[in-house]
């Protein structure tokens, strides 16, 4: 029998093998984010600002049973009929009776996430009553008999040709792969059915508690066919779309559309209060809202998912998902797809259906675009870690979740260890016995630590500063020199630094799903790092993972006074110095060039800093530097591109492509990037040497 984790498997080496479908699915995400980024800007729209406003209206009161039934109660009064659906059934069951009732024969349905959930049109089918999907993209995936790929885009894998097919094959005549052409056959197809359907089933983008009012925003307009002409009107609404008042919904609006899809609000936002009469007759008409819970409860009353019921179904985190831009939604899903569908699978669908999570690479970037800043990577981490649990730990991940004993022994027996992984012996029996890939470049140890290459050197006189310096596997075991490095010149700024004996940040326990481990390196971390902060230290870090755990992961692994203080002084390298480059005389360059630096922004300092310091770093040293992007992961993921096959390796090959190809066409020869795992993807995938920044300055 196929396990679920197999067929995960099998199903990331067809999406992998098929370019041309990961393609057109790669340049959907990427047109979303491009479009993000430029209503932002148009918008006038501060980040930050828009994530505090949007969890003001949220957090704390999604699913409050007081508020639900205040909402329930306005549409009481508004002359509408509401069910509690406990379950998804309950609310089939429901709607099939009312069908039954008022003679129901055709339902037309609008995008409705929630109806996609309980699996609506199959069940409904079942019972003899034919519903048609009238929003474009669902009705393609309708006629193509697949599940939604994406939140906003249901459709987005598909290729005009493929949508051609699709609409010719339904309406039995040849229609050109043209998008003109084919919404010249829809609009004939659908305009009857709107007239003739007995049901309109949509679903709500909000309810508003203070009127009972549900809001629906569309780009085509359907949803006012689907709620106004047949004379009944169902909506299908999750709990958690709730919230308190007027006052509060023109965040919302504009929250969702710019995140979605760049506009300041979608083109058609839809409010409903009643189902008025038509053309002056209310016989026959009906107003029904089923509020559904199934399983939404549960997760309101779990402190590790409650967070997911803020979600605004953006589909922000998909479009900067690097795994997901790859494999897309039938792959990286169950109804729910992307980054937030792995809580929310987990909690309505079983944990069975969302080993997904493993196609999760830890790079923080759903959170960081989340409109309510909603913390997935932590809820994801949990997810894995009731999988793991359940089926067991992978051998390669429990391999590289003990890096930093490996790292050690590697350090001590160097150069010899060295030699062993550089042989081809060696890594073919790394890979059969443990699932190292052999392809992958591994990093080289040094058997001198960085402690051992500080011991006499001079300190700083700390008149900008007192620091703690937090290194790391990376900069302790393999490159000691990028260490010291960043030491001598903090003290020559005037910092004096110290370096406590610190233990790695731990975030292969977060990639992987054993967050007790994580959260037992975090305490330890936290216990050394206090003293030295009450103290007035600032702690500091070139490896951009590590300054993330201090400053994004730590305070929720630990909650407390502890972690909120560290967090709050823990900062990137290039971050903490910053303000001292413009008078520093001792950034020169370490060579004279004119060719520009291809710049790569790692996916832990993007939501840190933009890479902004790093850059102006270079910039000070007399470098011109040219940002190589493609806007999410490169890929490697710390230890994730280093396991063998289709969930490593290859899969993060497939994502590198993509940035590969932009530094081809850069003409760049020089690359710098502040991650030294980036730094290995991207010398193996393009054969450039990729450098951390302080290696482009004399050392000090």
């Amino acid at each position: 029998m196929t396990t679920a984790r197999e067929k995960l498997k099998k199903d990331v080496e067809l999406a992998i093998a098929n370019r041309p479908a990961s393609d057109k699915m790669w340049g959907s995400m990427a047109r979303s984010r491009s479009n993000r980024k430029a209503g932002l800007a148009e918008f006038g729209i501060e980040v930050e600002e828009m994530k505090a406003a949007d969890r003001r209206v949220k957090a704390g009161k999604t699913c409050d049973p007081a508020l639900v039934e205040r909402f329930a109660e306005s549409v009481r009064k508004n002359g509408g009929q509401v069910y509690m659906a406990e379950t998804g059934e309950d609310a089939v069951r429901y709607v099939a009776e009312l069908a039954k009732r008022t003679g129901t024969e055709l339902i037309v349905k609008s995008k409705s996430l929630t109806t996609e959930e309980i699996e609506f049109n199959h069940h409904l089918s079942d019972a003899g009553i034919k519903c048609v999907e009238t929003d474009l993209g669902e009705l393609i995936v309708q006629l193509n008999h697949e599940k939604p790929v994406h939140l906003v885009a249901p459709a987005a894998h598909l290729s005009t040709a493929d949508i051609a097919e699709i609409f010719s094959r339904e309406l039995n005549k040849k229609i050109p792969a043209d998008p003109e052409a084919i919404l010249k056959e829809v609009r004939p197809y659908l305009r009857p059915l709107f007239l003739t359907a007995q049901m309109g089933v949509t679903g709500a983008n909000i309810g508003v508690a203070e009127t009972g009012t549900i809001i629906v925003e569309t780009n085509e307009g359907n949803a006012r066919l689907v709620a106004s002409l047949p004379k009944v009107h169902v909506v299908i609404m999750g709990m958690e779309k709730i919230i308190e008042s007027w006052d509060d919904v023109g965040q919302l609006l504009e929250a969702h559309a710019v995140s979605a899809t760049g506009q300041s609000q979608t083109v058609y936002v839809s409010i409903f209060t009643q189902h008025v009469p038509l053309a002056g007759s209310s016989e026959g008409r009906e107003f029904h809202v089923v509020i559904l819970d199934n399983g939404r409860s549960k997760m309101h009353d779990d402190p590790s998912f409650n967070d997911a019921l803020n979600c605004l179904r953006c589909g922000a985190c998909m479009n900067i998902c690097p795994t997901y831009g790859i494999v897309g939604g039938h792959v990286f899903g169950y109804l729910y797809p992307g980054p937030i569908g792995i809580p929310w699978t987990a909690s309505v669908h079983g944990l069975d259906n969302a080993t997904f999570a493993h196609l999760c690479i830890s790079c923080g970037l759903c959170r960081d675009i989340c409109p309510v800043d909603i913390d997935m990577p932590l809820m994801i981490a949990k997810v894995k870690s009731q999988e793991v649990a359940k089926n067991g730990q992978l051998r390669v991940n429990g391999f590289f979740m003990r890096s930093d004993r490996l790292a050690g022994l590697a350090s001590a027996t160097a150069p010899l260890s060295n030699w062993m992984i550089r042989r081809s012996l060696s890594r073919y029996i790394l890979e059969k016995a443990v699932g190292v890939d052999r392809r992958r470049t591994l990093p080289s140890f040094s058997h001198r630590r960085l402690k051992d290459m500080l011991s006499g050197a001079a300190q700083g006189t700390g008149e900008k500063g007192k620091l703690v310096y937090f290194p790391d596997i990376y900069a302790d075991y393999n490159d000691p020199e990028l260490g010291y490095r960043a030491i001598a010149l903090l003290r020559s700024l005037g910092y004096s630094v110290e370096v406590p004996d610190l233990k790695w940040s731990g975030m292969p326990y977060i990639s992987y799903g054993d967050v007790a481990k994580a959260t037992e390196v975090a305490e330890f971390n936290l216990k050394v790092l206090e003293p030295f902060v009450t103290s007035g230290y600032g702690v500091v870090a070139t490896e951009p993972t590590a300054a993330y755990m201090l400053t994004e992961m730590y305070p929720n692994l630990v909650p407390g006074e502890t972690s909120k203080k560290v967090a709050a002084v823990s900062s990137s390298f290039f971050a903490r110095i910053q303000g001292d480059l413009a008078g520093a005389k001792n950034i020169t360059a370490a060579f004279p060039t004119e060719e520009p630096i291809g710049f790569h922004i790692p996916c832990h300092e993007r939501a840190l800093t933009g890479g902004v310091p790093a850059i102006a770093f270079l910039e000070r040293a007399g470098f011109k530097v040219k940002v190589v992007e493609t806007g999410t992961c490169c890929g490697m993921a710390g230890t994730f591109g280093m396991k063998q096959g289709a969930l490593g390796y290859d899969l993060s090959m497939a994502v590198g492509d993509r940035l590969f190809e932009l530094f081809e066409e850069s003409k760049t020869k020089l690359v710098a990037s502040e991650s030294s795992v980036c730094s290995m993807q991207i010398t193996d995938g393009t054969g450039l040497r990729a450098m951390h920044p302080l290696y482009f300055v004399k050392p000090l």
